[in-house]
């Protein structure tokens, strides 16, 4: 059985509300983390968009591309478009961010460019919360 709607798109909320405050939080120490700042922001995007999703009863695939969970939201509010560039712009730390193999420097500038992206999903996905 489903749990109530309405409480799991808070949970999907919370969940996205933590990752920004990490994101936050491993940019403001000393010797920032931006890798993983950059991972956080991403999973912020994700749930944010996953929260929509499931606040109007669509399946929400398995899936890290947020481009892809873009394009499903637009389907049913074509307002999501204007977060396509931010998607493409946070996709990458997904994985890349994750794992040795896929090593790069991350700099601040462009950790801190995650972060007011995540920002800008999770603002417009919050106001963008209906239920059916």
């Amino acid at each position: 059985m489903r749990d109530d709607p309405k409480l799991e798109v808070e949970r999907w909320l919370l969940k996205a509300q933590n990752d920004l405050r990490t994101t936050e939080t491993m940019l403001s120490i000393d010797h920032p983390i931006t890798d993983t700042a950059c991972f956080h922001a991403h999973q912020c995007a994700e749930k944010c968009l996953k929260a929509f999703l499931t606040s109007i009863d669509v399946h929400v695939e398995r899936t890290h591309d947020l481009t892809r969970l873009v394009e499903i939201c637009s389907v049913n509010n074509a307002g999501f478009e204007c977060l396509r560039s931010l998607a493409v712009e946070l996709t990458d730390y997904a994985v890349a961010s994750r794992y040795p193999d896929d090593w790069r420097e991350i700099p601040m500038e462009e950790a801190m460019q995650a972060l007011e992206a995540a920002k800008k999903v999770f603002e417009f996905v919050r106001g963008k919360i209906v239920f059916r």
